[in-house]
């Protein structure tokens, strides 16, 4: 079946990728030369070309300016950085399956990649009925026992319901209205359906206007946002990865069932490598579609650029964040090799039950109080802002509570006095504030902090890594080590400078590699590199995610008892609290 390209890949599923395709007609039926990002192609009819990737590149805007339904005053073409901050649209049109929802809503492991949908009718499931219009937040597609199916959440009566939906599952699902504010950026890698436009209406005005700006002056409508893709593709006789806009005037035909892929060169991601036997390596490979960076290694892994793979492993990496309070914290993926010393950072613990978790038989912990908390009950303390204490141990007591004694768990401490050391007793459940007081002055090594203390753990840079060019820790004012993890990496040198050797990462390098019928050396070189790696934060949040897939979530902390009184609290910032500091007793 003919087709533009545009509608082709608007409605192709990656999931089925690689596809051939067979140029058709258009404008570019003589042949013409087409060029993008320094790629030039020839689009000439009866060209086949492999498919083997897509994203979007930019977005066509048509402008609304009263509401979703009126007519088009314009379309515009904004870049996916454009300013401004965004809300959704519901989508008014029903998805009529799961499986519908899973082919063409994004569904992933951030806050973005969990949609949420809703039936106007009862569904009757094993565990549970989930109410017409009642709220379902999708979390994951998931194999169970060899049936695919989405792992799903409800909230009723205040409680989390989790169950699961199959794919097959069959009715009328519409998208919820959604109160989050979105870049451009984000709306088009998570929030745009496949073979769907996204309605969208400017949350705020843009700063500054200028007549370069597409959008009208203090415009304030919506726009129905249409993506148009970069394709990524193979063409016969060719070492590159060509990118190709998905709008460009041609008709295609898929003969993928009926076409011989061999004559194409077989592009490998870092992922299809890693899953080579160990036997396989060393190779040698030439880059097909790189990366761009001036720094090693990757100045190492430009497009045509050969490479030698000496080997697939795990290697371990410790999680750091920037200690900030808002939410642009940057992220680090830190290697055990890392030269650098780290000191010590005061860590903040918003809870008497964090302390506990905290607290080791390595040192005894000393916090200040920065909130205040009256306690209900006479046999236990009431905390001031500026009280120190050093933390014990955990324990029971009996406390009065409406005229009947009860048990409750609590936290053993000594509160620090002008000249004298007071035991107390503070209620686990206490919501109060205390920050770490430090007194250790020593230089430690990564390797050392993990091994002698438990993350998370708070620390900044005080000797930077001299092997490095550049230590993008040295000036970040503090980091929190929050867990170690084992990563897949590919240990690589190029072909023509194989005096040192680099970790690269698997499953983070966007790159494309074809392997070489050629001769390789089978000794590593002696010098081995890693690098402090920055990560995005859908990165941060997929390395936990696989991380924590095995570990057992803490316990949760003491429930205030219902029948107490919320009492006012007062806080107090860090900085206050910073001169009336004193050392624990020895």
């Amino acid at each position: 079946m003919v087709s533009t390209l545009e509608k082709f890949i608007h409605s192709l599923d990656p999931r089925t990728l690689p596809r051939v395709l067979e140029i058709q007609s258009g404008i570019y039926f003589e042949g013409s030369i087409y060029e993008m990002f320094g790629n030039e192609c020839s689009l000439s009819t009866g060209e086949v070309i492999k498919v083997i990737g897509f994203k979007i590149n930019k977005l066509i805007a048509s402008i609304c300016e009263n509401n979703e339904d009126s007519q088009f005053s314009a379309k515009v073409e904004l870049p996916l950085n454009f300013p401004g901050l965004y809300k959704i649209v519901a989508d008014k049109t029903p998805y009529v399956s799961i499986e519908e929802i899973t082919r063409k809503v994004a569904i992933g492991p951030t806050r973005f990649g969990h949609p949420c949908f809703y039936s106007p009718e009862d569904i009757k499931l094993a565990n549970v009925t989930i109410k017409q219009g009642e709220q379902i937040t999708f979390n994951s597609v998931e194999d169970i026992n060899g049936t695919m199916a989405v792992s799903c959440v409800m909230v009723r009566n205040n409680r989390s319901h989790s169950f699961i939906l199959p794919l097959s599952q069959q009715g009328k699902f519409y998208e919820c209205e959604d109160d989050q504010i979105y870049t451009l950026k984000e709306i088009a890698e998570w929030k745009i359906p496949k073979c769907r436009s996204r309605t969208v209406k400017l949350s705020n005005t843009l700063h500054t206007w200028d007549s370069s700006n597409p959008l009208p002056e203090n415009f304030g409508g919506y726009l129905v946002l249409m993506p148009v893709y970069e394709v990524q593709a193979v063409m016969k006789f060719r070492k590159d990865v060509v990118h190709i806009l998905s709008d460009l005037d041609v008709e295609v035909k898929d003969i993928t069932d009926c076409y011989d892929t061999s004559s194409f060169l077989q592009p490998l991601s870092l992922e299809d490598v890693f899953e080579r036997t160990s036997k396989e390596f060393p190779m040698v490979a030439e880059i097909m579609d790189g990366l761009l960076g001036s720094q090693k290694p990757y100045n190492l892994l430009h497009t045509g650029k050969e490479i030698v793979i000496y080997k697939k492993y795990q290697a371990t990496r410790v999680i750091a964040s920037e200690i900030r309070s808002d939410s642009s914290k940057r992220h680090f993926l830190i290697p055990m090799t890392y030269k650098g010393k780290f000191k010590r950072r005061p860590r903040e613990f918003p809870t008497a039950y964090d302390l506990e978790i905290a607290r080791s038989e390595r040192e005894q912990l000393h916090v200040v109080a920065t909130k205040a908390f009256d306690s209900p009950h006479t046999e236990l303390f009431s905390v001031s802002v500026g009280d120190q204490f050093l933390v014990q141990q955990c324990q029971t007591s009996e406390v009065l509570c409406e005229g009947r004694k009860k048990v409750i768990d609590v936290l053993a401490c000594e509160q620090i006095l002008s000249n004298a050391y007071k035991k107390v007793l503070l209620p686990m459940y206490m919501e109060g504030g205390f920050v770490e007081v430090i007194h250790d002055k020593k230089q430690y090594q990564l390797s050392e902090i993990c091994k002698e203390f438990r993350l998370p753990f708070n620390v900044k840079v005080s000797v930077r890594d001299l092997s490095m060019k550049e230590d993008v820790l040295a000036a970040v004012p503090g980091l929190q080590l929050e867990e170690e993890i084992t990563d897949s990496y590919l240990l690589i040198s190029s072909t023509s400078s194989p005096m040192e050797s680099w970790e690269i990462p698997v499953y983070r390098l966007n790159m494309l590699v074809h392997l070489l019928s050629k001769d390789v050396q089978t000794v590593v070189p002696p010098m081995t590199r890693t690098t402090v790696e920055e990560i995005s934060e859908e990165q941060y949040y997929m390395v936990r995610r696989y991380e924590n897939q095995t570990v057992l979530p803490p316990p949760r902390p003491p429930k205030k008892p219902a029948t107490l009184v919320q009492q006012p609290v007062f806080a107090v910032s860090e900085q206050d609290v910073s001169g009336v500091l004193q050392a624990p007793k020895v």
